[in-house]
């Protein structure tokens, strides 16, 4: 259930914000993956940390939910459609800005979910 809602929104938002712009960028494709990349840290952080979901919910959530909502396998035809279409400048840009903000949006996650948690988050790491 969490895979097919995740889908859904992933190409739902993706459209929208494809749609709001004229240009050859993947911006849909590049705002999942951002967005997806702090959702699963801070989830998988804050649920490790405090939150008493079950197991089961946590892992529709994540490997449900955010797995089909962020996509690489986009990102690598995204990044191939613009190579073959001579826009290299472009395609190393998608790359490096999907990495870099990738994992610095992963690790403001954590960052929330500590700050949120913080007597927990000292525990845990003891």
């Amino acid at each position: 259930m969490g895979g097919i809602l995740g889908a859904i929104s992933r190409y739902a938002l993706g459209s929208f914000i494809s749609g709001l712009t004229v240009t050859a960028f993947p911006y849909g494709t590049l705002s999942v993956n951002l967005m997806g990349s702090f959702l699963l840290s801070f989830i998988a952080y804050g649920s490790s940390l405090k939150w008493n979901l079950p197991k089961k919910f946590i892992l529709a959530i994540n490997t449900g939910f955010i797995g089909s909502f962020t996509t690489f396998s986009t990102f690598s035809v995204d990044t191939l459609q613009l190579v073959n279409n001579g826009k290299y400048t472009l395609a190393i840009s998608y790359v490096l800005i999907s990495i870099i903000a990738g994992l610095t949006l992963s690790w403001l996650g954590v960052c929330l979910a500590t700050k949120l948690y913080p007597n927990v988050a000292m525990k845990a790491e003891q």
